[in-house]
């Protein structure tokens, strides 16, 4: 079953909250970001234990929970190399990602699911550390992806944060709580 690839651009996030997944974006304080991504790898634990259920594909065209968990995890992965790259440098600009390429490339429907969610863990615990670690100015220092987006570092966190919630969402059907 291929998957459509998504070409939304997800950066309207910043502006109102998901109708979807109900995290309401522009509300999130940057410096709570870190323990929403340890409530969120927490929760993913629990979906990863139905083994009998998380390889299953619900539609047509739509990941199983262990995609979504795999996509997870590496974007965890993923933003954590960014969040350096915006302390670490100027104006960084992000070298684009094709998600859909990863998937099929990574073979997420075939990872084991316990071996998936001790990784998800350890990218969550990393990624919460450093976002746990800015401070001050480093809020507001810049970055930009190949589309044109540009973040500081704390819209970044703000945008990233929808990412494995509204999954969580795509998975379980439960909205984000409230921040």
């Amino acid at each position: 079953m291929a998957i459509t690839p998504d070409t939304k651009d997800w950066t309207w996030v910043l502006e109102r909250p998901c109708p979807d997944c109900g995290l309401d974006t522009p509300a999130v304080d940057p410096t709570r970001v870190a323990e929403m991504v340890r409530d969120n790898a927490q929760a993913w634990r629990s979906v990863l234990a139905d083994t009998a259920a998380v390889r299953s594909r619900p539609a047509a065209g739509v990941w199983s929970p262990l995609e979504y968990a795999c996509h997870v995890r590496d974007v965890f992965t993923l933003f954590d190399e960014r969040l350096a790259l915006m302390l670490d440098d100027d104006d960084p600009l992000f070298a684009n990602w094709d998600q859909d390429e990863t998937a099929v490339g990574e073979r997420y429907g075939e990872q084991d699911p316990v071996t998936v969610a001790a990784e998800l863990e350890r990218a969550a615990q990393v990624l919460a550390g450093s976002f746990a670690a800015v401070q001050g100015d480093q809020w507001e220092r810049p970055g930009r992806r190949g589309d044109g987006a540009r973040f500081t570092v704390g819209s970044f966190a703000r945008y990233f944060i929808h990412d494995p919630a509204h999954h969580l969402w795509d998975v379980t059907g439960q909205r984000a709580p409230a921040v």
